[in-house]
């Protein structure tokens, strides 16, 4: 009995774990001509979204990305912008030239969904491995049947390009597209998106 109820609780807790894991690369793609780098002053720019969440993101970024040997910048910090308002891609250029920059990291919001959807109840069927009826009884009423609830469901996607700087308008080196569904919080979705990012860019030796 001990044993059996040890591996379900296992089992709930791989569940719980597979959950959390919300945020993952839909798609990867390496220039197969690449043969620069490890890059080593890099431009943070997050192109869409509110102020502070770009913020957001490139703070991220760069705390992950720099580490000795490797510089990394955030854009805002040289081209402070508003809500909605784009960068003139003169200036940007200029800014690129001006701080040297030999790469690039570029990342918009793709697509942000909100939806509700109804989840059906469910009807369970518990094994009967307790020692004690009461005991037994006391375990699975709860959860016999399950009623019928409405689910919000959010679903991110974010694109990031790594750009070098060596050809006068730039040339991908990388590019990937991640998805994010259910994040517990803007923070914690950026977190995770960084996290796959600078894992693959550390994969193929761009940093």
């Amino acid at each position: 009995m001990r044993k059996r109820a040890t591996l379900v609780l296992a089992v709930a807790a791989g569940m719980a774990l597979m959950a959390g894991k919300s945020t993952k690369l839909a798609f990867s793609w390496t220039n197969p001509n690449f043969t620069g780098g490890p890059f080593k002053n890099i431009l943070v720019l997050a192109v869409n979204g509110r102020a502070s969440a770009r913020a957001d993101f490139e703070d991220q970024m760069v705390a992950v990305i720099s580490r000795p040997g490797i510089v990394a910048v955030q854009s805002y910090s040289l081209i402070p912008r508003p809500d909605a308002t784009p960068i003139d891609k003169k200036q940007l250029r200029d800014v690129v030239q001006g701080q040297n920059f030999d790469a690039i990291l570029v990342s918009r919001l793709v697509k942000y969904d909100k939806k509700v959807k109804y989840v059906p109840g469910q009807i369970y069927t518990p094994y009967a491995y307790y020692g004690t009826f009461y005991g037994y009884y006391e375990e699975i009423y709860p959860v016999v049947y399950s009623p019928g609830y409405m689910e919000r469901e959010v679903e991110a996607q974010v694109e990031t390009n790594f750009y070098s700087t060596a050809k006068d308008d730039g040339e991908l080196e990388w590019t990937g597209t991640s998805d994010t569904v259910n994040p517990r919080s803007l923070n914690k979705a950026i977190d995770a998106v960084v996290g796959l990012v600078v894992r693959e860019l550390e994969r193929g030796k761009i940093i």
